[in-house]
C-alpha cells in the first residue's frame, strides 16, 4: 500500500512515460524508492530527472532545482533508499561517472498517511507538475541536440 502523496512521483513517471512516448531519448525508470541499484542507470544517462514528493514545502507546492552530488556514497547503502544525492554519489564512485544535468522536480506532500489517492493540495498541483515536466524534459532534450 502506498503512502498518498508519496506515490506522485511514480504516477508523473508514468505521466511522462505516455507523454514522452516513442522518443529514443527519454527513458522512465519509476520507483517507489530509490535503491543502490539505480546507480548503473544514472551513471549512463546524459541528463537524470528525479520525482519526489517533498515533505520541506507547502503541500502542492512544485518546485524543480539542481541536484549535487553530496554525501558519501556508502553511509545510505546499510538502508533500501537513497536520495539523488547520493545516487549521484553513488554512479561516480561505481562507475566513474554521472550525469551532465541532474534535477530533482518535488511536490510538497499534503498526506503521507497509508493510502492511495492524493491529498486535495497534490491532486491540485498535477498540471503545474506535469506542465513543469514537461518544460524541463523539453529543455534537457534540446540541449542535447
Amino acid at each position: 500500500m502506498l503512502r498518498e502523496d508519496d506515490g506522485v512521483g511514480p504516477w508523473l513517471a508514468a505521466w511522462a512515460e505516455e507523454r514522452f512516448h516513442g522518443e529514443p531519448r527519454v527513458r522512465i525508470i519509476a520507483r517507489q524508492q530509490w535503491t543502490p541499484e539505480l546507480a548503473q542507470d544514472v551513471a549512463e544517462a546524459h541528463a537524470v530527472i528525479f520525482i519526489d514528493c517533498a515533505t520541506n514545502a507547502t503541500p502542492g507546492e512544485v518546485r524543480v532545482g539542481p541536484v549535487e552530488p553530496a554525501g558519501a556514497a556508502g553511509s545510505g547503502l546499510g538502508t533500501h533508499h537513497l536520495g539523488a544525492a547520493e545516487l549521484l554519489v553513488l554512479s561516480k564512485e561505481l562507475y566513474g561517472t554521472m550525469p551532465r544535468s541532474s534535477l530533482l522536480l518535488t511536490v510538497g506532500a499534503g498526506s503521507l498517511e497509508l493510502g492511495e489517492g492524493f491529498s486535495e493540495a497534490v491532486q491540485s498541483a498535477l498540471p503545474l507538475a506535469c506542465a513543469q515536466l514537461e518544460k524541463t524534459l523539453l529543455a534537457l532534450l534540446a540541449d542535447l541536440c
